[in-house]
């Protein structure tokens, strides 16, 4: 579909338009999982993150945690129904005196039987790429975060073009790419479709769906009031409408959405959950989500 097409769709009865992204969607909901194993003292200067260091949020700010942690915290996630765990890291990219560390987390993820590496380590470069492919890891994370035309309005100490660019290397390198948006940083309805068909482009495997949780101290602190529940709603139905191969997931700032929504969303457009906390935000206790899935006629997907 074409903008305009979008567009359009994007306005039709909230209904009629949950029901149209319902036809693209499958019974099973993915769990996944992350550890925030390295936080804080970022150097770019994205306006909506507690991690940047150009903002005063007064997070704990952490080094590389150590391998032990990941493994206790990988084995914690497969308890609780997950079949991805991510390591994740602060700043643009990976650190060099972190980065064969990071291999062995990896390493150690892939020996737990049923569950499979994710990785969301920043911008990479080629060789980066390389290794983490031979080190066997299945899903790298990268988010364009939001539309192309409003990304200088978000951060200049990158470029969208960095971020597609990793996405390419990971496509190359033969691993999933996990690629998605955070809703609600004053972009326009217009942009939220932009998105949508920029996402296509590149075809991920899973689409992260994030809500802005405004950070105090950060520029985007006031910003409670740039998307309502009903187009959170309508932005998911035409992502996935966009994107029906990918799995659209429900990650950080879900919480914004009431229950109701929630399980709205489950039923028609959103495959997949992010369980447990987030970054620097917290979600829902993997129970109440498996409670959830269950009582909605959903499978745990293993």
């Amino acid at each position: 579909m074409n903008k305009a097409e979008l567009l359009k769709l994007y306005n039709f009865g909230l209904d009629e338009l949950l029901n149209k992204s319902s036809k693209y969607i499958k019974n099973d909901i993915e769990f996944c999982s992350l550890i925030n194993a390295r936080n804080g003292k970022c150097s770019q200067n994205c306006k909506y993150c507690a991690q940047s260091s150009h903002y005063r949020t007064h997070i704990d700010s952490y080094p590389l945690v150590e391998l032990e942690k990941v493994r206790k915290a990988a084995l914690d996630a497969k308890s609780n129904k997950a079949s991805r765990f991510a390591i994740v890291t602060s700043g643009k990219t990976p650190d060099e005196s972190d980065f064969e560390t990071i291999l062995e987390m990896i390493d150690e993820v892939n020996k737990i039987e049923g569950l499979k590496s994710c990785a969301s380590i920043g911008i990479l470069t080629e060789e980066q790429a390389k290794k983490l492919a031979e080190h066997g890891l299945t899903r790298f994370h990268h988010n364009i975060n939001t539309a192309k035309s409003y990304y200088p309005q978000i951060c200049s100490t990158h470029s969208f073009q960095d971020r597609i660019d990793t996405c390419r290397l990971v496509k190359k390198y033969g691993m999933e790419l996990c690629c998605g948006v955070i809703l609600g940083m004053g972009e326009t309805v217009e942009q939220r479709v932009e998105m949508a068909l920029e996402l296509a482009e590149i075809h991920p495997d899973s689409i992260p769906i994030n809500i802005l949780m405004p950070i105090p101290e950060t520029p985007f602190e006031n910003y409670y009031d740039k998307i309502d529940e009903e187009n959170i709603l309508r932005t998911l139905a035409i992502f996935k409408i966009a994107n029906p191969d990918s799995i659209l997931r429900f990650c950080g700032g879900r919480m914004r959405l009431s229950d109701e929504n929630q399980e709205k969303a489950l039923k028609t457009c959103v495959e997949g959950i992010m369980t447990g906390n987030y970054l620097t935000t917290t979600g829902k206790a993997p129970e109440e989500d498996i409670k959830t899935v269950i009582r909605l006629g959903k499978n745990i997907k293993l």
